[in-house]
């Protein structure tokens, strides 16, 4: 899975020296909680978020009209407040390593750019949920079978496919797993057909045993 595939191509932007006023309009309005900053040539400067806003607001706010406050967000730039050192990925870069880039960073987004800087899209903690919820299947309707491997051994999946094949049903999403309880193997199914009870008849151990419902 590829960054391009599931990121905002051409994301709502706003430029270095619009207002935070403009900002927080441009937020609310399209349900945004961050903002890429690029310049007249579509180069990533900077980027502009909820939190840095919030922080650069007068803590006084309720000793001043409305008037007042509305006066001070107009005066103040979005290049007075931005975060001018920004994490960024290219779009041919792995879901993986954008993950691993906003964990290490903790961080909630990551602008997409190319070689010139130039702003392609923006990818989120969202997206990757997204792609990782479709990954594992768990928005699928079908029956979900977690397989206890006790002995791994090569051709196990292979194995796995085959009974499932032989049964007239198709797999729709099959994951690996090595955790505190061993290797399993989380295989979801097309349909309600319950076959359980022959993948343990070929010597599988089925620790659960689900019927997922498409949900959103």
């Amino acid at each position: 899975m590829y960054v391009k595939d599931n990121m905002v191509p051409s994301p709502i932007v706003i430029g270095p020296n619009q207002s935070v006023s403009e900002a927080i309009d441009l937020m609310s309005e399209n349900k945004l909680h961050r903002l890429p900053v690029v310049d007249g040539a579509g180069k990533l400067v900077g980027l502009v978020t909820e939190g840095l806003i919030a922080s650069n607001t007068p803590n006084n706010t309720s000793t001043l009209s409305v008037f007042e406050l509305n006066y001070l967000l107009n005066k103040l730039s979005i290049k007075d407040i931005m975060i001018k050192d920004v994490v960024t990925i290219d779009k041919e870069a792995l879901l993986e390593e954008a993950a691993m880039l906003m964990r290490k960073n903790d961080i909630g987004c990551l602008p997409v750019v190319d070689e010139e800087k130039t702003l392609e899209g923006i990818i989120t903690h969202n997206d990757i949920f997204t792609a990782f919820i479709d990954l594992l299947g768990y928005n699928h309707n079908g029956i979900r079978y977690v397989i206890a491997i006790k002995n791994d051994r090569t051709g196990i999946i292979e194995d796995i496919a085959r009974v499932i094949a032989e049964n007239d049903v198709s797999i729709s999403n099959i994951a690996v797993y090595k955790g505190t309880r061993g290797i399993e193997i989380a295989v979801i199914i097309n349909g309600y057909k319950d076959i359980a009870d022959k993948l343990e008849e070929a010597g599988y151990i089925v620790t659960s045993n689900i019927k997922l419902k498409q949900k959103f």
